[in-house]
Parts: structure tokens; C-alpha cells; sequence
């Protein structure tokens, strides 16, 4: 995942969906901080809390919830867009290193911003940051060329939201984690339905994929599954020591080595001058970038806005149907044409994403039920 902080995909922790690397690490320790006790006349109680306020609750998950959905929402269609675009020449846009660059760069203004109002934490340890960094950064870079050698946008965006298989793979091997036979069906679900749609064809006959834009997608996912690896060690890591970053830092140092990788990569192969070259000789393909880059770092502060008043549970099922929206929305303003058998490859994944966030509140559900006996 979904992580309960973003990756810069969203797509993210959804990104994430999209989706921040190491929110995992900041909301566990939001939510594992134990309240004081003190003692008053012999007897151990708890100090007063501040008296919930539903009507404000319903208005400031309203305003989270709606920013994550307004902003990836519109970020999946310009990402669809972007690769979409077909010059006067024919020639279309491919330079996913070089769009990385300027999607990390508007991540690394708004986190340093937030570090800024915030306050940066000290002696964060860097070495899974980068490691991390170039894990996403290269994920999100698959995604697009995938999308740029023609797999579609549904089943790309389905895909991601079966990236539990290589997460649970990475953590299995990494991290030293274990799941159930609901886990597995989950993804198993996901992934199946996936395939049905990729494999289907389109009314008019024509697939939905290519071999190349699969292979793309299935390099994204395994870098998802070595970062989740990454991240449940940077956690462990977090806490011998004691650190608790914040948010931003994360936000800030994940994105700052991604930029940095991505701008190394764009330059060896020569994407940097090319998209610059592509983007001057289209115009309007800039404001499509400029506006997708604007996106992920809005979409990236809802969700830290969402964590901070909620627990990381709401944010996480916000962002994972999240996607469910992003491809119906894709098929029908896109001009997807789908078949029978595409339509039952969408229901079977889209039942394995409900089935998961299902999963997600019934365990949190029992946990709050024997902290509170």
C-alpha cells in the first residue's frame, strides 16, 4: 500500500496513486504516542481530551477527502493526457525521466514549504531516503512509459492497485512480514481482473495493451515491492533510534532523491533535452505538465492534511478508491471502448480493492475493541 502516508504516486501511498515513502514510519508513530497519566488522590487517571466535534470532523474530512479526490482525480486524466498528446508531426510525448523531474521538483517546493512552517526533524538517517527515493522515482517512471507504449490507462491504474502482490513479496523478503489467505485472495482478485481486461479487446477489436507497456508496468511493480521492503526497514531503523520525522521531512527528503536520480537518469539518456525540445516545439503540452506536477504536490498535502486529523485508516481508503474513480472516470471521458469481458475484468478488480479496504476497517475495527475492554 496502501501505506498510511502517501508515496508521491498516491498511486503512494496512492504515490503513492501517484503514492510518499516513509508516511508509514509518521503515522505509526502518530498513532502508537501513549497519552500521560497522573496521579490525583491515590488514583491513576487520564488527562482531559479535548471534546469531539462531529459537525467539525464531517467538514474537515470533507475538505481533505475532497482535495485528494479533486487532485489525483485530475492528476490521473492529465497523466492520461500527457501521453495522449500527438504533435502536428506525429510525434508523440515519451520523456518520462524528464516529466519525473518536474513532478519531484514541485513535491521538494511545497515539502520544503512545509519543513519551513513545520520544522525540519535532525540527524534523520539518509541512506534508505535515497535508496527509497530511487526506488520510487523509477515506479512512477515505469508507470508512465508504460502508459507512453500504449498499455492503457484502466489497466495500468489497475495494475498499480494490485501492487500488494510485490509489496507483500518485498515485505516477505525484507521485512520480515506475514499475511493470510484473505490477503492473497485480495490480490489475487486484483491481479486476475487486470488481466482480463489487458488481455480483452476493445469493441473495435484492438487490445487494450502492448507487450511493452505491460513490461513497463511490471517493472513499476516490483520497484513497489522493493520499497515497501525499504520502508518497513527505514521504520525499524526510525525507531532503534529514536527519530520520529515529520510528514515533510518526508515529503521533502523522498522527493529531493528522486529529482536527483531522475535528472541523472533524463541526462544519460538524453530525455532532458529532448522533452525540453518537445515541450518548447508543443506549448500546450507544458501547461498539461506544469499542471499534473501542481497536482501531485497539492494531492500530497491533502493527504498529510487527512492523516493529521483522522486516523491513517480514512486516508488510506480514500486514496484506494481513489482509483476505482480514476478508471471509471478514464473510460468514460477518454473514449475507452470496453467489451463484455473488459467490463467483468474491471468488476473483478475493482470487488478486490473493495474487499481490501473492507479488510482494512474490520481490523481496525477489532483492534479498537480490545484496546477499549
Amino acid at each position: 500500500m496502501d501505506a498510511k502516508y502517501p508515496s508521491p504516486d498516491d498511486n503512494s501511498f496512492e504515490q503513492s496513486e501517484h503514492g510518499l515513502f516513509g508516511s508509514e514510519s509518521g503515522s505509526d508513530s502518530q498513532s502508537s504516542e501513549k497519552v500521560p497519566l497522573t496521579r490525583q488522590a491515590g488514583s491513576i487517571r487520564s488527562p482531559s481530551l479535548p471534546t469531539p466535534n462531529p459537525a467539525q470532523d464531517v467538514v474537515k474530512l470533507a475538505f481533505g477527502a475532497g482535495g485528494i479526490y479533486a487532485s489525483f482525480l485530475y492528476y490521473g486524466s492529465l497523466q492520461e493526457d500527457v501521453f495522449n498528446h500527438v504533435a502536428e508531426d506525429g510525434s508523440s510525448f515519451k520523456q518520462a525521466w524528464f516529466l519525473q523531474v518536474l513532478e519531484a521538483a514541485a513535491n521538494v517546493i511545497v515539502g520544503a514549504m512545509g519543513l519551513y512552517f513545520s520544522g525540519a526533524t535532525k540527524n534523520i538517517p539518509q541512506k534508505f531516503f535515497v535508496i527509497s527515493g530511487a526506488s520510487q522515482v523509477s515506479s512512477k517512471a515505469f508507470t508512465s512509459l508504460s502508459l507512453a507504449h500504449g498499455l492503457s490507462f484502466p489497466v495500468a491504474t489497475l495494475a498499480k492497485s494490485g501492487k500488494m502482490a510485490p509489496v507483500m513479496a518485498g515485505q516477505l523478503l525484507l521485512g520480515g512480514a506475514s499475511y493470510g489467505i484473505r490477503d492473497y485472495m485480495q490480490v489475487a482478485a486484483i491481479v486476475l481482473g487486470t488481466a482480463i481486461l489487458s488481455l480483452g479487446k476493445k469493441k473495435g477489436g484492438e487490445s487494450h495493451s502492448t507487450l511493452v507497456g505491460l513490461f513497463f508496468i511490471l517493472l513499476s511493480l516490483t520497484m513497489d515491492g522493493v520499497t515497501g521492503g525499504l520502508q518497513k526497514r527505514l521504520k525499524a531503523d526510525m525507531n532503534k533510534v529514536g527519530i520520529k520525522p515529520k510528514p515533510y521531512d518526508f515529503m521533502f527528503w523522498t522527493n529531493l532523491y528522486m529529482m536527483i536520480v531522475a535528472i541523472f537518469i533524463s541526462f544519460v539518456l538524453g530525455e532532458f533535452t529532448q522533452g525540453i525540445a518537445y515541450c518548447v516545439s508543443n506549448a500546450d503540452l507544458w501547461s498539461l505538465i506544469i499542471k499534473f506536477s501542481i497536482c501531485s504536490a497539492i494531492g500530497q498535502s491533502f493527504i498529510f492534511y487527512t492523516v493529521a486529523h483522522f486516523d491513517p485508516l480514512v486516508c488510506s481508503t480514500v486514496t484506494t478508491t481513489r482509483k476505482i474513480f480514476s478508471v471509471l472516470l478514464s473510460i468514460f471521458t477518454k473514449g475507452h471502448q470496453m467489451s463484455l469481458q473488459g467490463w467483468f475484468g474491471v468488476s473483478l478488480a475493482v470487488s478486490g480493492i473493495l474487499s481490501e479496504v473492507h479488510n482494512k476497517v474490520s481490523h481496525s475495527q477489532k483492534l479498537k475493541s480490545k484496546v477499549s475492554m
